[in-house]
This record gives structure tokens, sequence and C-alpha cells, in this order.
């Protein structure tokens, strides 16, 4: 008898412990996104404020008036000044300024190598919505038979599209990311019969390169 109580016991002990374990990890699904989330965002207003806020003069910091140090007013200055920027940068005289500016960068050696390519990617990335990637899909690669997932980005142009050797298959220029970071990855120029294009939308396929397989898009009813 006292054996069946201890053998009792214990089955309880463990199903109160599976039942804890299962509550914390049920907590833990919960708490894990919005914390790195938030983790993440004043990690981002930290930096920003770290290399705006001293080139703010103190008097205009606010933190003397209030008593309190606020965090994200670096940000502020800065989305103020980006907007005030902008809407010089679009006047003539912003214009002027702005090509003289250039002109100066272009005879730089070094200067004008980096410039020029963080200006263009700025441009593709925000400038203008047809640069954007257009939809999602699967390529065989890197041999056949093996799938990847891909961003088709835009139709070949140019030289690209002049020396194609077989004119009735466009070729169409695609990016595949790499997991876990999508921002890195190969850009390839594929025939357009070879695309098998995809219903999941451009964010719904980074997810799914992102957590390398394991966060699939819900199917759509």
């Amino acid at each position: 008898m006292a054996a069946r109580d201890k053998n009792l016991n214990k089955s309880y002990s463990f199903r109160v412990l599976a039942n804890v374990r299962g509550n914390f990890l049920a907590g833990l699904i919960v708490i894990a996104p919005i914390g790195f989330t938030m983790w993440i965002i004043n990690s981002i207003i930290g930096w920003i404020d770290g290399w705006v806020l001293p080139l703010i003069p103190y008097n205009y910091h606010f933190t003397e008036y209030i008593g309190i140090n606020l965090k994200g007013l670096g940000v502020i200055f800065f989305l103020v000044f980006t907007v005030l920027v902008g809407w010089i940068g679009k006047g003539i005289l912003g214009r002027t300024f702005l090509r003289i500016g250039e002109n100066l960068v272009d005879r730089t050696p070094i200067v004008r190598s980096v410039y020029s390519g963080i200006k263009q990617i700025a441009e593709t990335v925000l400038s203008s919505r047809d640069s954007s990637f257009d939809k999602a899909c699967l390529i065989e690669y890197p041999r056949k038979g093996i799938w990847a997932i891909a961003f088709v980005a835009s139709d070949s142009k140019g030289e690209i599209a002049e020396k194609n050797p077989n004119k009735d298959n466009q070729l169409v220029s695609v990016f595949i990311p790499t997991t876990p970071n999508p921002t890195s990855g190969f850009l390839l120029f594929i025939p357009k019969s070879d695309i098998t294009y995809l219903d999941m939308t451009i964010e719904e396929a980074a997810k799914l390169v992102i957590s390398a397989g394991l966060v699939y898009p819900k199917e759509k009813k």
C-alpha cells in the first residue's frame, strides 16, 4: 500500500512538473518575440541617440529643463533634420548644392567609390517602388533537382539583355537570400521559363528564409 501511494505521489509530481514546463514554454513563446522586438527597438534608439546627441548643443537637449534624461531625443532630431534636408534637397537651390557636392566627391578616388555604392543602394531600396522586389519564386539552385527561394528583381536590361544568347527566353534578375541573414545572397540571371512563381508575399518568403524553413506562411483559403 505504501509503495502504491509512493508511485501515485511520483506520478502526480511528474504531472505537476510537466504542467509547469508547458506553461513556461507557452509563456516564453509569448514573451520572447515581444522582448526581442523591444530590445531591437531600444538598441536602435540608443544607437541613434549616441550618434546624434553629441552633435546637438546641450542647451537643446531639454534635459536641464525637465530634469529627465529623455531617450529617443536623438531620434526626434534625426527625423526632423532628415525631413528638412529632403525638403531643401528637392528645391532648385538644394539640387544645385547637391550637384556641386557630388562633383567634388567624384574627384576623390576612395570616397567616390564608397559614396556612389551607398547612394545606389539607398536609391534602390528607398526611392522607387518599381525597384523593389516584385515576387517570390523558386529556382533550381545550385543544381538541377535542388530548389531555392529567390526574389524576383526585374527583367534584364541593357547589355545583359542584348547579349542574351536566347532572345526568345528573356533573362530575369533574381536575388537568392541566405539564411538567417537575408540581406546577403547571390544575384543570378535566370531564363523566365525556369522560374516558378510563388503565391506567398515577399514578407512571408523572407520569414521562411530567416527561420531556416521553420515558419511557413498560413494557407490561403
